[in-house]
């Protein structure tokens, strides 16, 4: 029996779980009825055709990481949380932010968080060049992080893989003997999340600091 209380937000909330989890070609609107157990007329009255679906879907994306808020004590602390949140958003919405991407809607979304980056780096008493420097280069390393680790997820198996050219690195140059902490070190996966969080701070502390000379 099909539903009769249905609402466009919900409809929305569906959708983007479908494409977060499968992929735009997986939204279709019959799929996304069977989801909900409605009808397909319901869904087409509600957003209209799947174009302007996906359109809403954009909208929605873009409107989320205008969300983003800032936290910590001081600005270099909130610079860094913005980085890691826009990194997490990103991260949990390849398929919605690649559909922006299409749409040329790319600088709007990073907007907000370019908003909020240009306030910390204010407070910070960085102007002028070094202010958009800052902005620019904590984007960069955002994007860039999450594009390698992207690739690297979607990347054929290794042999042998990083962990086992590392671990037996005795036999290439020397480095167990050397500096058998750093071989350890290199032969353990990645913890990715962490590393970004290492390398942002480093990037803010080396941004914020006077310059020499």
């Amino acid at each position: 029996m099909a539903r009769t209380a249905l609402t466009r937000d919900e409809v929305l909330d569906t959708a983007a779980a479908l494409v977060r989890e499968h992929g735009p070609a997986a939204l279709t609107m019959r799929r996304l009825a069977a989801e909900l157990g409605t009808a397909v007329t319901s869904i087409y009255w509600h957003v209209g055709n799947r174009e302007s679906l996906l359109d809403a879907l954009v909208e929605r994306t873009v409107a989320d990481l205008g969300t983003l808020r800032p936290r910590g004590a001081g600005p270099a602390e909130r610079i860094v949380s913005v980085a890691l949140l826009l990194r997490r958003a990103l991260r949990e919405r390849p398929h919605l932010v690649a559909l922006v991407h299409e749409r040329g809607l790319t600088e709007r979304m990073f907007l907000p968080a370019q908003r909020a980056l240009v306030h910390e780096a204010h407070a910070a008493g960085l102007r002028g060049h070094r202010a958009a420097e800052l902005v620019r280069a904590v984007q960069f390393q955002v994007v860039g992080h999450v594009l390698v680790e992207r690739n690297r997820e979607r990347s054929p198996a290794q042999s042998p893989a990083e962990t086992e050219l590392w671990a037996d690195d005795a036999a290439v140059t020397g480095t167990a003997e050397a500096d058998p902490d750093l071989a350890r070190a290199l032969a353990a996966p990645i913890d990715t999340e962490a590393l970004f969080g290492t390398a942002v701070r480093a990037l803010v502390a080396g941004l914020l600091a006077p310059p020499t000379g």
